[in-house]
C-alpha cells in the first residue's frame, strides 16, 4: 500500500473530511476573523492538521509535521497545498481564536443531528432526555486554574473543565463550554434552552433553586439527587404500589424546597423519592418536579445519567487529551474542540456503517489506515476483503505497467 500513485480515489482521511463543508469553514473564519494575518495557513488548513494529529494521537508537533511530510503526495486530497512547519502550527495554536473551531463544531452538530444514532426502540422518555455534566482534564502546568488545595510540594497543576449538555439518543454533546477547572459547574445552566417536555438529569453539583423554578415554569422535567444540606419541608406522602416497593422504592413524598425566610408561594414544589439499589447496597434520594412518572422510572432516568460518563471516557481514551501540542490556553482549547469534531465525524460514520462497530475498534481502524487509498464504506463493511481486493488490483496494475503487451 506504500505505492500510493497506483491507487485511484481518495485516502480514508479525505473521505472523512468530505463531511466538513470547506465553504462553511471559510464563512466562519470570516465571521471570527481567524484568517487575518495568515497568508497560507488558513483556518481550514489548521483544522485538517489538527484532525490529523487527533486521529493519529500525536503527542508532539514533530509527530504531526513529519507524519504529514511522509505522505506529502496525498496532501492535495486533504485540501492542503503544502506541509506546515512546526513553528507555523505552534503559532497558529497559540494565536488563532479557538472559538472558531467551537463554531465549526456547532455547525456540524446541527447538520448531522438527524443522522446520529438514536434509541427509538427504547422507552419513550429516552428520546426527550438531556444529560448535564462536566469533566476535568488535568494539565502539567498551571495554565488554567485548577480546583482543590495546593499540593504539599508546591507544584500546582492546571486544569480545564469541559461542561456538556448531551442528548441521550445522539450520544454527542449538543452544547459545550470550556472553562478553568476551578469554575463552578452551574455556569452552563444559564445557557440551557431545551424544548418543552424535555427531561434534564444531572448530579447534585447543579442544585440551583432558581434553575429548578425555571424548569417548572417551562414544563421541563428535572431529575437529580437531593443535597445533604438541602432545606425543605414535607407536604405529604404518595402511595406506593407493590411492584414499586419490590423494585426498591422506599418512599415517595411531596416536598417544598426553601428556607423559612420564603413564603409558601415562593417555595419550589418538588417530589422526593427514596430508592434502594440492591446491587450497590446504597439508598438514593432523587429529586424531581415531575409528579406523573413512576418512581421506578425516575430511578431509571437517573441511572441513564451514566451515559455521559461513558462519553467522557470515550473522549479521553480515543483522543490525545493528556498531551497537548502547546503550553498555552489557546492551544489546549483548540485541541479539545478538534477532538470533539473528530469524535462527531466518527459517530456520523459509525451510524452509516452496515456493520456494527464498537467505537474503540472503529477509531483504531481509522487511525491505522487514515492515509490508505480505499473506499471507506467497503472497508468498514469488510476490512480484510477490501484490502485484499485493493492489493490484487495494485499487483495487476503493476504487471500491466511493467510488462506492456
Amino acid at each position: 500500500m506504500n505505492q500510493s500513485t497506483h491507487f485511484s480515489g481518495q485516502p480514508i482521511f479525505a473521505q472523512i473530511l468530505r463531511l466538513i463543508p470547506p465553504g462553511k469553514v471559510a464563512e466562519l473564519a470570516g465571521t471570527h476573523g481567524s484568517d487575518h494575518y495568515y497568508k497560507t495557513f488558513k483556518t481550514y488548513d489548521h483544522l485538517v492538521t489538527m484532525l490529523y494529529a487527533v486521529y493519529n494521537r500525536c503527542t508532539s508537533l514533530r509527530e504531526v509535521i513529519t507524519g504529514l511530510m511522509a505522505t506529502h503526495n496525498r496532501l492535495t486530497h486533504l485540501g492542503l497545498r503544502h506541509t506546515p512547519r512546526r513553528s507555523t502550527l505552534a503559532d497558529a495554536n497559540q494565536k488563532r481564536d479557538p472559538e472558531v473551531f467551537g463554531a465549526i463544531f456547532d455547525v456540524l452538530i446541527r447538520t448531522y443531528r438527524p443522522r446520529l444514532p438514536d434509541s427509538r426502540s427504547e422507552n419513550k422518555w429516552v428520546n426527550n432526555l438531556f444529560m448535564i455534566d462536566s469533566t476535568t482534564i488535568s494539565l502539567f502546568q498551571e495554565i488554567l486554574k485548577n480546583a482543590g488545595r495546593n499540593p504539599a510540594n508546591g507544584k500546582r497543576k492546571g486544569g480545564i473543565k469541559a461542561h456538556m449538555l448531551v442528548k441521550a439518543d445522539e450520544d454527542v454533546p449538543c452544547l459545550v463550554r470550556l472553562t478553568a477547572a476551578a469554575a463552578n459547574d452551574q455556569i452552563l445552566l444559564k445557557e440551557i434552552d431545551v424544548p418543552q417536555g424535555s427531561i434534564l438529569v444531572f448530579d447534585r453539583a447543579y442544585a440551583d433553586y432558581g434553575f429548578f423554578a425555571a424548569c417548572s415554569a417551562r414544563q421541563v422535567t428535572f431529575v437529580t439527587r437531593l443535597k445533604t444540606n438541602a432545606i425543605y419541608e414535607h407536604a405529604g406522602a404518595r402511595p406506593l404500589a407493590e411492584d414499586q416497593v419490590s423494585g426498591g422504592v422506599r418512599s415517595d413524598s411531596e416536598i417544598l424546597l426553601g428556607g423559612v425566610q420564603l413564603d409558601a408561594q415562593n417555595k419550589i414544589r418538588a417530589r422526593l423519592i427514596a430508592y434502594h439499589d440492591r446491587q450497590s447496597g446504597y439508598t438514593f434520594d432523587f429529586l424531581t418536579n415531575n409528579f406523573e412518572l413512576s418512581p421506578l422510572t425516575i430511578a431509571a432516568i437517573y441511572r441513564r445519567r451514566w451515559q455521559i460518563e461513558l462519553l467522557f471516557k470515550r473522549l479521553k481514551q480515543n483522543y490525545p487529551l493528556r498531551s497537548f501540542l502547546g503550553d498555552n490556553e489557546n492551544a489546549i482549547r483548540t485541541q479539545i474542540w478538534c477532538a470533539l469534531i473528530a469524535d462527531l465525524l466518527l459517530m456520523v460514520i459509525r451510524s452509516r456503517c452496515p456493520r456494527n462497530w464498537s467505537f474503540a475498534n472503529l477509531a483504531g481502524m481509522v487511525r491505522l489506515h487514515l492515509m490508505t487509498y480505499i473506499n471507506l464504506k467497503a472497508f468498514l463493511q469488510n476490512p480484510e476483503k477490501a484490502l485484499l481486493q485493493a492489493n490484487q488490483k495494485t499487483f495487476k496494475d503493476h504487471n500491466l505497467s511493467l510488462f506492456p503487451t
